[in-house]
């Protein structure tokens, strides 16, 4: 049971990154990279489509269990880089950024269950060196 709450947990919890990150290539590219180029940030549109790669790649990266430990603890620092930078002054997004990262510290910290992706393929085999 513990296994389908945590596929469920990392589901929920990559959601908000697929959606957002996805929405980023499309429709919120050019407000996003407006509002980063006014906090002073170089190249806005390019800085806005790599955002975008990493909130979705990251976000199935969570979602399939794939390096959940590595991949939990760069988006809690996301979470909190982006809270501070850019929801700073709305408590409300700041909250639910820093909610976020601990949400995705606590995945770091148990493991995605067996329920996921661990990067393990079948094991190759060189057929030049091996023995009848």
């Amino acid at each position: 049971m513990n296994n389908v709450f945590l596929l469920i947990g990392r589901i929920l919890l990559s959601v908000l990154f697929i959606v957002s990150g996805a929405g980023k290539f499309g429709a919120f590219a050019g407000p996003l990279s407006g509002m980063l180029g006014n906090l002073g940030l170089p190249a806005p549109l390019l800085l806005t489509y790599l955002i975008a790669l990493c909130e979705v790649v990251g976000g199935i990266a969570v979602a399939i269990g794939y390096q959940t430990r590595i991949v939990g603890i760069l988006l809690a620092v996301w979470c909190v880089l982006t809270g501070v930078v850019v929801h700073g002054g709305d408590p409300v997004e700041l909250m639910k950024n820093i909610g976020l990262a601990g949400g995705f510290l606590v995945l770091a910290a148990t493991s995605p269950g067996s329920i996921a992706y661990y990067g393990t393929w079948p094991e190759r085999r060189d057929l030049s060196t091996s023995t009848p």
